[in-house]
This record gives structure tokens, sequence and C-alpha cells, in this order.
């Protein structure tokens, strides 16, 4: 390719302080995603959270509120960040930026935490073997979130690349609030109610939530011409994750895994 054409192609880094035109619509694609993963994010915990916690009857450790709070605050983020890269106001994007690298830190250590505790849980209430295999959900969810979003702010001077990863980070995370809602319609207990589900149950919101990936690649497709390669990577490197939990999770070695995160969390 000649070099004037992929110059061209080549976006300008945040520190720029206007938004170019040709990028203006579809920086407004992802606040209309965020606004869509706030709205998942939220709705998805109404029945088991939200609505408990506001009638002051929700009995759950401290931990899940932390948990609660954080994992939602990050969409709220993500949604504040959309908005100013798409109206171009750089410093505040750089700024709030910052605190969403302390909040990613802090979810992944309480995501970790949270996961330990439902283990716990499970063997109190006699479901040890489920437990330590669902387990594995939870646990790869946080990690690999916490991954793409390492990989994103290493491509802060690739905007093109780092609100891609970003959009594939915060989706990740979605499953469990798709989780909540695909048990309710299906009239399910809900989660902490008996037997932890299979892992292989969880495929269902796992591929809920990426078909907004997809939604995402059919953007880029229409509007570039062909999908960004880092939905290809990243969204083909959760799609592994997802699939390779189902034979992993009922595995000798995943056990040892749980056996890790108990002593660590000192149980």
């Amino acid at each position: 390719m000649a070099s004037t054409a992929s110059s061209a192609a080549v976006p300008r880094p945040l520190a720029a302080g206007t938004v170019p035109l040709q990028h203006a619509a579809g920086r407004r694609f992802y606040v209309r995603m965020a606004a869509a993963i706030v709205f998942i994010a939220v709705a998805g915990f109404v029945p088991t959270y939200w609505a408990p916690v506001a009638r002051g009857s929700f009995s759950g450790a401290p931990i899940l509120h932390a948990h609660g709070l954080l994992f939602t605050a990050w969409t709220l983020v993500f949604l504040a960040q959309a908005r100013f890269a798409a109206s171009g106001r750089f410093e505040h994007h750089r700024m709030l930026g910052l605190a969403g690298v302390s909040l990613a830190t802090a979810m992944l250590l309480i995501g970790i935490g949270v996961s330990v505790h439902s283990i716990r849980g499970g063997m109190a209430e006699g479901f040890e073997l489920e437990a330590r295999t669902f387990s594995i959900v939870p646990v790869t969810i946080i990690v690999f979130f916490a991954a793409v979003v390492a990989a994103a702010i290493a491509s802060i001077r690739r905007p093109e690349v780092h609100m891609r990863l970003m959009l594939v980070a915060t989706i990740s995370m979605l499953p469990p609030a798709l989780a909540r809602l695909v048990r309710l319609l299906a009239g399910a207990p809900p989660p902490g109610v008996g037997a932890p589900p299979t892992v292989a149950f969880s495929l269902v919101p796992n591929l809920l939530a990426d078909l907004l990936i997809v939604v995402a690649i059919v953007h880029d497709w229409r509007t570039r011409g062909r999908p960004h390669p880092a939905y290809l990577i990243a969204g083909g490197a959760l799609l592994a994750v997802q699939l390779v939990r189902v034979p992993l999770s009922g595995t000798a070695a995943w056990h040892a895994v749980t056996d890790w995160l108990l002593r660590f969390g000192g149980g």
C-alpha cells in the first residue's frame, strides 16, 4: 500500500484536540454500544441485587456489594469515556482513564475474591464439586477482562485499536448479567439457590454477549470495508476461552487451581 494511503488510514493520537469528521460517526457508535452495555449490566442484576438492596432484603456478604458497585461503575465509566471521545474532549478522557486503570485493578482483585467466596459457599452447602467446577467461569471472565484492558492501555496511542479492545473487554463481563436474565426467563432459581449451573450452561449467555462483538464487526465492515484486526484477535480469543472452559473445568488441573485460589484467599 502506498505510504500516503497508509498515513491517511492511521488516526491521530488521543492528544489531538479535535475529532476528525470521518471518525465522529464511528465514535458515536461506541456511545450507543456503551449505553446498551449499561442497560444490560443493570437490568440483569435488578432481580437478584438492585431490587433486594432497594428493599433492604439483600443479605449477601460485603464483598458482593463491592463487586456490584465496582462492576457497575466500570460500565458507567466506559459510557462516559465513549461520550468524551465522541465529543473530542480528550483531556477529560485521559483524566478519567487514569481512574479507570485503578478501577480495573480493583475489579480484578474483587472478582477473584468473589469467586473464592462462591466456592466456599458451595462447599458449605454440599456442592463442592459443582462450585469448584463452575468457578472457571467467573475466574476466566475477570482474568480475560483484565488482560484485554491491559492490552488496550498498551495501545493508548493507537486509538482505533484502544477503543475496540476496551469494547471487547467490557462486553466480556456481560455474561453474568445475561445469565440472570436467561435463568429468569427460563423459570430457573436465581444464582446462589441450589447447586451452581453447569459450565455448559454458561455458553448461552456468553454467546449472547458475543453478538455485541458481531454487531461491532458488522459496523466496521460497513464503515471501513473490513473488520478491524483488534476485533478478530480479541473476539477470537474470547470465544476460545468460552469454549475451552467446558472440557477444562472438570480436570484435576483446574481443581488444583481452585485449591490455590482457596489458599490465596485465606481458606
